[in-house]
């Protein structure tokens, strides 16, 4: 599959198979994410795998009561880092660049997913703190994303999407 199509075949998928991820190519999306651009090269970020039951179960709960965090065969938290930003962009780092490493990283994590035959979930609702005490985040980390990750057990609709005319401002030249 070539990018444009992985970037086309990607969904949101709440359902999953019970099979088992396989260590390579969990470690083939969590390498492409390591390969994600981030200000200043810090990477400051942290990305913690999850398969434990009850931690799973304690991250579906911080999530809003969505049960199917704790179904999936593994969960992804991608966390901010914002010391190790912060230690050379200040307040930005430490507000915004953190945030955004995560994000990028997990966004090229769900397009390995994808391209290894994979689904994935972007969980967004959660409670920050429940989550932290679930991870047992060291002090300062901050949940960004809780990604659900296996194979689906679903093929949901597609999402409409905005037209380009609506989304995009070409100031032009």
């Amino acid at each position: 599959m070539d990018l444009f199509e992985t970037i086309q075949a990607r969904q949101s998928v709440r359902a999953y198979q019970t099979a088992k991820v396989e260590p390579a190519k969990l470690e083939a999306i969590l390498a492409a994410a390591n390969q994600a651009p981030s200000a200043g090269n810090l990477q400051a970020y942290q990305i913690h795998v999850v398969r434990d039951k009850k931690t799973k179960q304690a991250l579906a709960k911080a999530a809003l009561d969505q049960a199917f965090v704790a179904q999936a065969p593994v969960v992804l938290v991608f966390c901010a880092d914002p010391a190790r930003s912060a230690a050379r962009y200040g307040a930005r780092g430490e507000g915004l660049y953190c945030v955004q490493d995560a994000t990028i990283a997990a966004a090229y994590a769900q397009l390995a997913a994808t391209a290894l035959g994979l689904a994935t979930c972007w969980v967004g609702a959660f409670d920050e703190e429940p989550v932290a005490r679930a991870m047992h985040l060291l002090p300062g980390q901050r949940p960004i994303g809780i990604f659900t990750l296996g194979y689906p057990a679903e093929s949901p609709p597609r999402a409409p999407r905005r037209s380009l005319a609506e989304l995009v401002s070409d100031k032009g030249g």
